[in-house]
């Protein structure tokens, strides 16, 4: 609390903005001004981090609003000390997801798969995370699933989930441009491969499934670097190991809040761009069927499409059951905006079309999605009647 009971009970007649009220006297603004100085060093204490409290009158204002909201700032001593707790919190967290993957590391494969069924049983009885949204999220894209069945497909998702982890510490050590063959299975990517070929951007659609890191690690190891839009995250130490983890095979990630630019910068230049189109895009997005709902999709993938003669792709990586460390990467289907197929002309059905091919692919190995985001969560605005 920034204010004391005291403190409060002074101020209740007084007015938060303008001049004070015309019952009160000029005494009352001498009472007031001894009052603050009195209480000058308990609102320092009461304050702490917030950092020291001070008032401003000026042109007769006893107290204002603004006074209030823009003085109660850090000093800058505090902050200095502040952004020094910050950065070793920050690093303490890099340095203990290094030990975390160092542990991986440590461990083989079949151990590495092992540990992560007991998280994921962990996860799914004993530590209920988003529980509630996954049974919803089930029940729309699988309403014939008896509760049993839903709670095995949970369990299998979580364990997909630890998995990808222990196959994203292993993969640069284990993965490599003379070996890639022992750990990936190409199927239908020969349309991906002309267009990566051709002086043409393309645009790679995919999604939540799989182990979709390895497919840009894979398409970096053959010798085909792909742009992808991802979220800066708040912890430096963190985004600079991530983002030094993709860009060794031809990763390269720009921006999602300052990267409009630099996307299109990458298809005027002919370069290929990675999205992941199976979040929400929020009420202003475009609504087309998922699993036979409605559910917000970004329009602009489509947009970028015809702006830039740009084909789409929809590809999935998946774990393969033929050994560890084992994935088929999938060049489910394509579309070019050269040779449009009867029936697809727009942005929605563009939009459509992909989103209907991401949901053949996850039907395929639906306990390989990522089922915890809240797809469906914005609703269709109803046409107003005439």
């Amino acid at each position: 609390m920034i204010f004391g009971l005291e403190t409060k009970k002074f101020l209740s007649g007084f007015s938060c903005e303008g001049n004070p009220k015309e019952s009160r006297s000029a005494s009352s603004r001498g009472t007031l001004s001894k009052f603050f100085r009195e209480r000058k060093s308990s609102f320092c204490a009461e304050t702490a981090v917030f950092g020291h409290a001070c008032c401003d009158w000026h042109q007769g204002s006893i107290f204002s609003r603004r006074a209030v909201m823009l003085t109660f700032l850090p000093s800058p001593r505090i902050m200095e000390r502040m952004k020094i707790v910050y950065r070793a919190r920050d690093y303490l967290v890099y340095l203990c997801l290094r030990i975390l993957i160092c542990v991986i590391q440590g461990m083989s494969l079949p151990m590495g798969y092992a540990s992560a069924a007991i998280l994921a049983r962990l996860f799914t009885d004993y530590l209920p995370a988003r529980q509630e949204l996954l049974r919803e999220n089930l029940g729309i894209a699988f309403p014939e699933l008896t509760e049993k069945q839903r709670h095995t497909l949970i369990f299998r998702m979580w364990r997909h989930l630890f998995m990808m982890l222990v196959e994203i510490a292993h993969a640069p050590r284990k993965i490599r441009e003379c070996n890639w063959p022992h750990n990936a299975r190409l199927v239908g990517v020969r349309p991906l491969l002309s267009y990566l070929r051709q002086n043409r951007p393309v645009i790679i659609v995919t999604g939540h499934y799989g182990n979709f890191e390895m497919g840009g690690f894979l398409l970096g190891v053959l010798g085909y670097p792909t742009h992808s839009v991802a979220r800066t995250l708040d912890n430096r130490f963190v985004n600079d190991f991530i983002k030094r983890f993709r860009e060794a095979t031809g990763q390269f990630l720009i921006s999602k809040n300052e990267g409009y630019e630099d996307i299109l910068r990458v298809l005027e230049n002919k370069g290929t761009m990675a999205f992941l189109a199976d979040q929400s895009a929020g009420p202003k997005g475009c609504f087309v069927d998922f699993f036979g709902q409605p559910a917000s999709t970004y329009k602009a993938i489509a947009l970028l499409s015809m702006q830039y003669d740009a084909p789409i792709v929809v590809c999935a990586s998946t774990r393969d059951e033929d050994g560890d460390l084992f994935f088929r990467m999938h060049a489910a289907a394509h579309l070019d905006p050269r040779d449009l197929p009867e029936g697809i002309g727009n942005i929605k059905e563009i939009t459509q079309w992909y989103t209907g091919q991401l949901e053949e692919r996850i039907r395929e190995y639906p306990e390989q999605y990522w089922w915890i985001h809240n797809r469906w969560k914005e609703k269709p605005r109803r046409a107003s009647g005439g």
